[in-house]
């Protein structure tokens, strides 16, 4: 642990200017963002007697070895970067937001030429209206299929599109009248696209427009004697009211407003909020927060709202048009945004919001009425989610913590192993050498982190074995590593810097790990000693996890440590080494399917390398391809009927070979595909 004192720049050096701030530990990591109307004040805070402190902020502050900062101009303009710096390095003193589910979305693909109805989830893309969240998947598929009568967009794939748009034919919904069917000119591009925005404006809340339309339009058919056009329209005008009847009215005033709430205690808190347009609730969603900073309920609010409107700014693309941009935004932030707290910094938090909806927003508490109503439902709501989290998790942080200090113990460490990297090694009978890297922190997988080696060996062949494709491995990893530390100076000293100050900020072996383990016995475990001691890493804690009896080996030792079958530190070891081995299997069985697939049809008269990798990508196996008909290799863009053809000429000439997986720890049974 560090001593604060070792870092505390001298308080005539801190401005007093807003700005953003990040403590650092000893490898150059932000572990704590935050921003401040003055620097100094905010900042003389944490270094302060640490007993006075709280103790979350005390373990921050003994973990950092350094502090910067960054002044900007305005409060709003700390707000925006404090998200954005907490977005790009996932500080683990900050809060974390963990969804409780994955939320799907309908989303409307605007930026393209040929827009698309379709369900997405997961990070929100440029150019796309989205609308929800929905609890199911199947509830915004119902919906569409009844606004597919009124508002026949595309809802194929780009696949599907380009077929039909080749043949000249369209799909099934095409000639059922639930697309407009502009992949064969039925309607023109400009005027889908004013389909797809009349859609978008109806699932915005605006729907009393089309069901006036409709009713005026049915009116004149049926008085123009065309009865049929007439009970068409009728059908149509049903299904939006079916649509418009699906989300009950809470406010009778059709407002539009996110309504939060917040439920917890002093280490972690639900958070719920309903998305209110045009009076109904037309989405649910909700977070989970552990709370690893000392924050009150109001900073709370102020963090959870970067986080809910913080991704309206990074889905803005400069090639949409500026209406629907304008549109999509205040989809996104509506006027009224209802909390159980204000946020600390109130007005900079509604000039923050003002800007991304481009018209004014209304951050406040409800005091009475239907909106205190509904404010109280959504507590509900995050009460009820509280404490379903903590019956599936009651003892998930408890067991992680456990098994972290077992492994202290069993291994000697002097501290916990935080950060745990494993090792694997895959093959097929020496060929298609691959590697994995896994990542767990604090008990949890860091999959952002995996890293995948092709293993070349001294002569660009591959490695002898599996020892030397382990060191290898580890040789490679930790010279990147020490690369990295050389070349950035190893500069640990605080001071103000801009927030380009360092371009490679993301390095991709930056930190070590406390612990690496290694999938094997003594071999594997020797051979990866090896390779630290001849690189002079001597603060990195080495272990392997044999598979035939669990056993834990370390170096230079002639017996293994023993633990438990029931104990959490051996769970945990286990859990690392499998999820190595899967992502090294999945890694070899990828360079393999290509390169089979390569050798396959290298002989094969006009089949490039473009087209080679288009079949791959459209088969994904040699297995798959050898059972396509001609006609289906052929529609393949790029292959013609010859070269076709002649792919299946070359996958008849040749029998299809057995192959297997092999890892490279104590294993000997073989894995086929």
């Amino acid at each position: 642990m560090a001593d604060p004192a070792t870092y505390r720049p001298r308080p005539g050096e801190i401005p007093t200017s807003p700005g953003v701030y990040r403590f650092r530990d000893a490898d150059r990591r932000v572990i704590y963002v935050g921003k401040a109307k003055n620097l100094r004040q905010r900042l003389s805070n944490y270094f302060q007697d640490v007993a006075n402190l709280h103790h979350r902020t005390q373990r921050m502050v003994t973990t950092a070895a350094s502090v910067e900062w960054t002044v900007v101009g305005t409060e709003v303009e700390a707000l925006a970067l404090e998200y954005s710096w907490i977005k790009e390095y996932d500080p683990r003193f900050n809060v974390k937001y963990r969804d409780d589910k994955s939320y799907p979305y309908l989303a409307v693909t605007m930026g393209e030429e040929v827009p698309r109805a379709q369900v997405m989830r997961g990070a929100k893309r440029p150019g796309t209206r989205y609308f929800g969240p929905y609890g199911h998947a199947w509830a915004i598929r119902e919906t569409l299929d009844l606004l597919l009568r009124v508002f026949p967009v595309r809802t194929c794939s780009a696949g599907v599109y380009r077929r039909a748009e080749q043949s000249g034919r369209p799909c099934l919904l095409g000639y059922i009248d639930k697309c407009a069917a502009p992949c064969v000119g039925r309607i023109s591009p400009e005027d889908h696209h004013a389909l797809a925005n009349d859609l978008c404006d109806f699932m915005a809340g605006d729907t009393g427009r089309f069901v006036r339309r409709l009713e005026r339009e049915m009116a004149d058919a049926a008085a123009a004697l065309e009865y049929e056009r007439a009970a068409r329209l009728r059908d149509d005008l049903a299904a939006l009211r079916r649509v418009t009847e699906k989300n009950a009215v809470v406010l009778s005033d059709a407002t539009d407003a996110d309504v939060f709430a917040l439920a917890g205690d002093d280490l972690e808190a639900a958070v719920q909020v309903f998305h209110v347009r045009g009076g109904r609730i037309r989405g649910q969603r909700g977070w989970v927060v552990e709370k690893v900073e000392d924050i009150t309920d109001a900073e709370l609010v102020e963090h959870l709202l970067q986080q809910v409107y913080g991704a309206v700014g990074d889905v803005r693309d400069p090639a949409v048009p500026a209406p629907e941009a304008r549109a999509a935004a205040r989809d996104a932030v509506p006027r009224e945004v209802l909390v159980p707290v204000l946020p600390t910094d109130l007005e900079q938090v509604t000039t923050w919001l003002a800007g991304l909806r481009g018209a004014r927003v209304d951050v406040r508490v409800p005091q009475r009425g239907d909106k205190r109503e509904l404010a109280a439902t959504v507590r509900t709501n995050a009460e009820q989610a509280l404490a379903l989290h903590r019956t599936r998790r009651a003892g998930d942080l408890t067991t992680r913590s456990q098994a972290l200090a077992e492994l202290q113990e069993a291994l000697g460490l002097e501290e916990a192993p935080l950060r745990i990297e494993c090792y694997d090694v895959s093959h097929t009978q020496g060929s298609y050498q691959s590697a994995s890297m896994v990542v767990f922190e604090d008990g949890l997988p860091r999959k952002g982190e995996y890293r995948s080696f092709s293993v070349r060996g001294p002569d660009g062949d591959g490695a002898a074995d599996d020892t030397a494709a382990m060191h290898e491995v580890i040789t490679r990893r930790f010279r990147r590593y020490l690369d990295d530390r050389h070349a950035s100076g190893e500069l640990a000293a605080s001071g103000e810097v801009g927030p380009q100050a360092e371009p490679d900020e993301r390095r991709r072996f930056a930190y070590p790990p406390q612990l690496v383990v290694v999938d094997g016995g003594p071999p594997q475990v020797a051979a990866a000693a090896r390779a630290l001691a001849e690189l002079g890493v001597t603060d990195v804690a080495l272990c392997g996890l044999a598979k035939r009896l669990e056993e834990v080996w370390v170096p230079d030792d002639d017996y293994p440590v023993i633990l438990q079958r029931a104990s959490q530190a051996l769970y945990l070891l286990q859990r690392v080494r499998d999820e190595a081995h899967r992502f090294a299997i999945a890694q070899h069985r990828r360079r393999r399917s290509k390169g089979m697939l390569s050798s396959v049809l290298d002989g094969v008269p006009g089949l490039g390398p473009a087209r080679q990798q288009a079949l791959l990508a459209r088969f994904g196996s040699v297995k798959r391809l050898r059972g396509a008909s001609v006609e289906e290799i052929a529609e393949v863009k790029g292959v013609g009927a010859r070269t076709a053809q002649a792919v299946v000429d070359a996958l008849a000439s040749t029998d299809a070979p057995g192959s297997a997986d092999t890892d490279g720890g104590d294993r000997t049974g073989m894995l086929s595909t």
